[in-house]
């Protein structure tokens, strides 16, 4: 966001210049109004200093400047207290002309109760019963909040002059205030939320901003359901108000803007919603929603000149559309329809020599020529002549397959995948084989898709991710494909989830295993013991030095007994190799293939699960068994010899009992420690 749109250093410099005299607050206010042009309160206290300084021509200046696109009531009534100053010895007219000027910009605002009070006290010294009686008229019909006392004193103004008048005319008026009343309540509601002390900044998105947003829109709908029922223009007037208002706060929201506009042609001011869009793209010159908005408008109604103007400045700018081509790609179809085929051709040939000029300019400009010149050899010739240039972009080379296969020409269409597929790289040509694929369907035979489908597997297996499998296998999901026709498909929606599950599954058991594999040629095992060494230093571990601290659950119950060799850091110290538990793996060949399997660098805080269990699912690990009385094996703890806790003993059995009823599994446990950490090792048969 631009810093001098920061809102807080605003209000300071706000407040310093109250402090200062007006030869130096001006430059600042001039600073803070160039940043905030519609921030009301700023006006009124520039507005203000110039007039205690007396400068009234600068004070004239300051109102001519603001007073129209600040419809913000204590800015006019300040605006009405200097022309009440200027004008004090023999101006009463033109201060008259002031009042009904403020009125017919302000009047129907909720705010509005105090300049109407004020009118009717100037008219009530002036002595103007005629011009009294109308403005009292109109205020004790204008949902404000001083509704009630203007009402009070309009039935004591009437009962003045003429009782048998005044009857009548409170009776006719009584009505009208009334329903003026009620839809004062029902404004106030909707006038509640807003901030009218907020400063206009770019949008952020903040909850604050939003809320801010959501009720100018809550306040426009219920200006826009006329529940007063008053008359059309009337109605329009006070929308227009609101809009105005709104846009002194939301000057920064495109959209606000754009449905002002639109707003205003559905009610047939058209030439009022020219002026809000040129008020737009002051306030967003960099937006260009509003430009072609505004150049659509003009264009709808036959402003092709000034629709044009609008192209050309979005085509000069050098904004993101520029970049894109999007503007020039709209200014080709701007001229087709206003200046016919030899204008877009025309300009057409002097944008593909720009920089600018990206494949999808091409694309618009064969497109033309397909669907509204007819013109089909032109189409071709673009297409062609694009070539050259954009054959390494695949959408650009979809389009053209598009065109081909409209045309039915197969020949050129199977000539251009071949072309394509020989220039693209692996990973650009997903998109191509797959629309190559889909060709077949339509104009092969099964002998050429069968072709195209195998080709595209061999080729995509070359890239890995989703695509990558045994490129010689055939499962059943491309049978699905193959016989798949656009929403009907040869399978229910079970039975596709159930291949698409079972597709997913077999993609990530693929990885994992090369992943596997690529640790394990990394690793250097050693599987067969030397009896000269102990066993547990010729296993293999993980190199956890190399991975990030963990967080140990501590087990002081236990001493220290740990399969680790070697000095292997750990967050609880160095730990060394145990006689015992070589012993252990010298009983136990499978557990020291399973050590052996185990990754030598993982790379994180622990290792991946699935490449774990992916070992333990692979080794082959035997339980001795022995039969009991009843005939039934009993399980043989092979670390049986060494001294564990009595009390870890019994879990470990009841643990033991409860997963062979479960007759899922069974599982042999060892507990070591070292210092004060735990480690069992689980496995499963």
């Amino acid at each position: 966001m631009d810093p001098n749109l920061n809102v807080h250093s605003a209000s300071f410099q706000a407040n310093q210049a109250r402090r200062l005299p007006i030869s130096e607050a001006a430059p600042i206010y001039e600073q803070l109004l160039a940043a905030f042009p519609t921030a009301a309160k700023f006006w009124t206290q520039y507005a203000e200093a110039q007039m205690a300084a007396n400068n009234d021509e600068a004070t004239k200046n300051i109102f001519a400047r603001c007073l129209l696109k600040c419809r913000h009531v204590p800015l006019w009534q300040t605006y009405l207290n200097f022309v009440k100053k200027v004008n004090s010895s023999n101006g009463l007219e033109g201060i008259k002309e002031a009042f009904d000027f403020a009125i017919n910009s302000v009047g129907d605002d909720i705010a509005s109760g105090p300049v109407w009070l004020d009118y009717i006290s100037f008219l009530k010294r002036s002595n103007q019963i005629v011009s009294l009686r109308k403005v009292y008229q109109k205020a004790v019909v204008s949902p404000n909040h001083n509704m009630d006392q203007i009402w009070c004193e309009y039935q004591s103004f009437e009962r003045t002059y003429n009782k048998d008048l005044a009857k009548s005319l409170l009776a006719e008026f009584s009505g009208k205030f009334n329903r003026a009343k009620i839809v004062y309540w029902e404004r106030r509601n909707a006038v509640q939320d807003i901030d009218f002390s907020m400063l206009a900044v770019p949008p952020t998105g903040s909850p604050r901003e939003e809320g801010q947003w959501m009720a100018w829109k809550k306040l426009l709908a219920f200006e826009k359901e006329n529940k007063q029922m008053i008359d059309v223009a009337w109605c329009n007037k006070r929308i227009v108000l609101v809009y105005e208002q709104c846009l002194m706060y939301l000057c920064h929201y495109p959209d606000m803007w754009y449905d002002y506009a639109m707003w205003l042609v559905k009610s047939g001011s058209v030439d009022a919603a020219v002026e809000v869009f040129k008020r737009a793209l002051t306030a967003l010159p960099e937006s260009e929603m509003l430009k072609y908005a505004y150049a659509e408008l003009e264009e709808s109604r036959g402003g092709n000149q000034a629709a044009k103007k609008i192209y050309e400045s979005l085509l000069g700018d050098g904004g993101a559309s520029t970049t894109s081509g999007l503007a020039q790609i709209q200014f080709l179809r701007f001229l087709r329809r206003t200046e016919g085929i030899e204008a877009a051709r025309s300009y057409f040939l002097e944008a593909r020599k720009s920089q600018n000029c990206t494949y999808n300019v091409y694309i618009a400009y064969a497109n033309i020529a397909v669907c509204q010149d007819k013109n089909m050899k032109l189409a071709l010739n673009v297409f062609e002549a694009g070539m050259k240039l954009f054959l390494h972009e695949p959408e650009y080379i979809l389009e053209y397959l598009d065109l081909l296969i409209r045309l039915n020409d197969d020949i050129n269409a199977r000539a251009l995948f071949e072309r394509a597929l020989c220039s693209l790289p692996t990973e650009k040509s997903v998109e191509i084989w797959n629309r190559f694929v889909k060709f077949e369907q339509n104009y092969g035979n099964l002998t050429s898709l069968l072709k195209v489908e195998q080709r595209k597997k061999e080729a995509l297996s070359r890239i890995g991710g989703e695509e990558k499998s045994s490129s010689s296998e055939s499962s059943l999901q491309d049978v699905v494909s193959r016989y798949t026709f656009r929403n009907l498909c040869p399978c229910s929606v079970k039975d596709l989830d159930h291949l698409t599950r079972e597709e997913s599954l077999s993609r990530n058991m693929n990885r994992k295993l090369d992943s596997a594999s690529t640790v394990l040629t990394e690793a250097k095992p050693a599987v067969v013991p030397d009896s000269s060494v102990p066993v547990s230093a010729k296993v293999v571990y993980p190199a956890t030095n190399q991975t990030m601290p963990t967080t140990v659950v501590p087990n002081p119950g236990l001493r220290s007994q740990t399969p680790m060799a070697g000095n292997v850091q750990t967050t609880t110290g160095p730990v060394g190799g145990d006689p015992k538990f070589d012993d252990v793996l010298n009983t136990a060949p499978a557990l020291v293939a399973f050590l052996t399997n185990m990754p030598q660098q993982v790379g994180g805080p622990t290792p991946d699960v699935d490449v774990v269990l992916s070992f333990i699912m692979q080794s082959d690990i035997p339980i001795s068994r022995k039969r009991k009385a009843d005939g039934r094996d009993d399980e043989v703890n092979l670390l049986q010899d060494l001294p564990v806790d009595v009390f870890k003993m019994r879990q470990l059995k009841k643990y033991h009992s409860s997963g062979s009823q479960s007759g899922s599994a069974s599982y042999g446990s060892f507990s070591c420690s070292s210092g004060e950490y735990s480690v069992v090792t689980r496995n499963t048969i």
